[in-house]
C-alpha cells in the first residue's frame, strides 16, 4: 500500500521516463485533457459560486488545491470547494498513476476478465501483479439548494502491461466514465435538458451510443438492497475498446467537455429557488442513498481504496452532510 507525498504545487507532467516519452502518445494526450477540464469546471463553478452573492459581486468560497505524487509512479491534484452558498461541497479530482497493481485491485478494475480466470474460461488471463497506468478526472458537486441536483461525472483511460508472471501476454487498454444527475426532487425541465446533452454528445460519434450508455447508466447506479436508482442517470460506460483509439479518445474528450453545457444551466435556475426545512430534510435523507451506494458499490471506490489511493481523494465524493431516519415514511 504506497502513501502519497504531498507537494507544493502540481508539476507540468505526472509522466516521467518512457510514459512521457511521446507528448503525442494517448497517455500524455488523456492527462492534458483531464487537467485541462478540472481547470474549466473550477473555473466555472467559482464564477456561479462568486455572482450568488449580491447579485454577482464576487467574494464567494473558492477551491482548494492539494497536488501529491505516489512513490510508485504519477500523482494526482485534488481541488475542494466546501461550505460555498451555492455548493456546499464540489470536488473535481485527477489523477494519474501507474506501477505495479496486486490480483485483487486488477479483480476490482477488471471484474470480467476476473470472472474468466476463475470459471478458467477460454482467454482468462491469470492472477498475479500487473503493470498498470491509470489516468482520471472525477467530480462530485452537491449543491445547497434541495431543488439543484447533484452531479456527477468521471472520465478515465487504463492500460495493462503483460503480467508479470506471463511474459508475452497482450497489452490492453480502455476507456471509462459517464456523467449523471441525482435530484432530490424530480423536475422533468431539468432532466430533459441533461439527458438531450448526452443524447446529442453521443450521437456526433454513433447513434447506438446514447441508448446503449444510458441503459449502462440506469443498471450501474442502483442501489440493489434498496431496489432503487441513485438518480435520474446519464450516461456511463466502461472497460471501452471495440473502437480505435483515437476515436474514443475523442469521444472522452467530447463528453468531458459536454459536462458544464448539461449542468450549469440547470444550477442557475434552482440555486436561488425558495425552500423549506422540509426540503432539506428530504434533501438529507436523498444523500444517504448516495453515500450507500459510493462505499458498498462504486467501482472507483473499491479501486482506489485496494491500490492504496488518497482516502480524501477517494472519499472526497460523499456529501458534507447526509442523513439517515429510522424508518422515515
Amino acid at each position: 500500500m504506497e502513501r502519497e507525498t504531498p507537494e507544493p504545487a502540481a508539476p507540468a507532467t505526472f509522466l516521467r521516463g518512457e510514459e512521457g516519452a511521446s507528448p503525442e502518445s494517448a497517455r500524455a494526450r488523456f492527462e492534458r485533457m483531464i487537467r485541462r477540464v478540472q481547470a474549466d469546471v473550477c473555473a466555472e463553478l467559482e464564477a456561479v459560486e462568486g455572482g450568488a452573492i449580491d447579485g454577482g459581486g464576487g467574494g464567494g468560497a473558492l477551491f482548494r488545491e492539494d497536488a501529491w505524487t505516489r512513490p510508485g509512479g504519477g500523482g494526482g491534484i485534488s481541488r475542494v470547494l466546501q461550505g460555498g452558498r451555492v455548493f456546499e461541497k464540489a470536488a473535481v479530482n485527477v489523477s494519474v498513476v501507474y506501477g505495479v497493481m496486486p490480483p485483487e485491485a486488477y479483480r476490482a478494475a477488471r471484474p470480467e476478465a476476473a470472472a474468466a480466470v476463475a470459471t478458467g474460461a477460454a482467454g482468462g488471463e491469470k492472477a498475479g501483479p500487473v503493470p498498470f497506468f491509470a489516468a482520471g478526472v472525477s467530480s462530485v458537486i452537491h449543491p445547497v439548494n434541495p431543488f439543484a441536483p447533484t452531479m456527477h461525472f468521471n472520465y478515465r483511460y487504463f492500460e495493462t502491461e503483460a503480467p508479470k508472471d506471463a511474459p508475452g501476454a497482450p497489452r490492453h487498454w480502455w476507456f471509462g466514465g459517464g456523467t449523471d444527475l441525482t435530484p432530490s426532487y424530480i423536475i422533468e425541465e431539468d432532466i430533459r435538458h441533461f439527458h438531450s446533452v448526452q443524447k446529442k454528445t453521443c450521437d456526433k460519434f454513433d447513434s447506438s451510443f446514447y441508448p446503449r450508455f444510458k441503459k449502462w447508466c440506469d443498471d450501474y447506479f442502483y442501489i440493489k438492497h434498496r431496489g432503487e436508482r441513485r438518480g435520474v442517470g446519464g450516461i456511463f460506460f466502461d472497460d471501452l475498446n471495440d473502437y480505435d483509439q483515437e476515436t474514443l479518445l475523442q469521444f472522452a474528450t467530447e463528453c468531458a467537455d459536454s459536462v458544464l453545457p448539461a449542468y450549469i444551466p440547470i444550477i442557475e435556475r434552482r440555486k436561488d429557488v425558495p425552500f423549506t426545512e422540509e426540503n432539506k430534510a428530504w434533501q438529507q435523507l436523498r444523500r444517504g442513498r448516495y453515500v450507500e451506494f459510493n462505499l458498498l458499490y462504486d467501482r472507483g471506490t473499491t479501486f482506489g481504496l485496494k491500490t492504496g489511493g488518497r482516502i480524501e481523494s477517494i472519499l472526497v465524493s460523499l456529501p458534507l452532510t447526509a442523513r439517515w431516519e429510522y424508518d422515515h415514511k
